[in-house]
């Protein structure tokens, strides 16, 4: 039998019927699912420094168990004094598998450990039904040595349902395990 990420079979299981439940959907097909995770660095002192960007692309590696992606800058600004072409942060996007791992890792070890932690804000919705979350430090993911740590830098990371309403995203991602603050 095949492995199955144990947050993908709570959602087969449990949050497809809570949400139909919640919003009364007709048909299965109706019930929003999470489609990817995004997670992102801007590196600024990679024009400097390009180590920076091999140390950005390493530590998404070991967080997300995934191939980070080097993000290239679109043009010349002379004040930065950046090129069209350079190196200024890492990407990663998560699907499947190894996202549901990452939501799981996620909301049961790494945000815990985020110091005086009361849940996440419910402000990052856009307004079609995706949800954005800023980290302040690489260091809540058991992941990382914090020894081997040459600079605290914080990511971005971008949870994009197939929800239509920001409420719809909401109760998903509370579903699945999202810790957010209570109003």
């Amino acid at each position: 039998m095949a492995y199955i990420p144990r947050l993908k079979q709570e959602y087969k299981d449990r949050v497809i019927q809570a949400l139909t439940e919640e919003f009364g959907y007709n048909n299965v097909m109706q019930v929003p699912k999470l489609e990817k995770i995004v997670l992102s660095r801007g590196v600024g002192g990679a024009v400097a420094d390009k180590k920076l960007i091999d140390h950005a692309l390493e530590e998404f590696g070991k967080i997300t168990g995934q191939k980070a992606i080097p993000t290239m800058s679109k043009k010349d600004v002379a004040t930065f004094k950046l090129r069209k072409g350079m190196p200024i942060g890492v990407k990663v996007t998560l699907r499947g598998e190894q996202m549901y791992e990452f939501l799981d890792r996620l909301a049961t070890s790494a945000l815990p450990r985020v110091r005086d932690f009361g849940g996440i804000k419910a402000n990052g919705f856009d307004g079609r039904g995706n949800y954005n979350l800023g980290i302040t430090e690489q260091i809540i993911f058991p992941e990382i040595n914090i020894d081997k740590v040459n600079r605290i830098a914080g990511m971005d990371i971008t949870f994009v349902t197939s929800a239509s309403t920001d409420k719809e995203a909401k109760s998903l991602l509370t579903e699945l395990g999202l810790p957010f603050k209570k109003n």
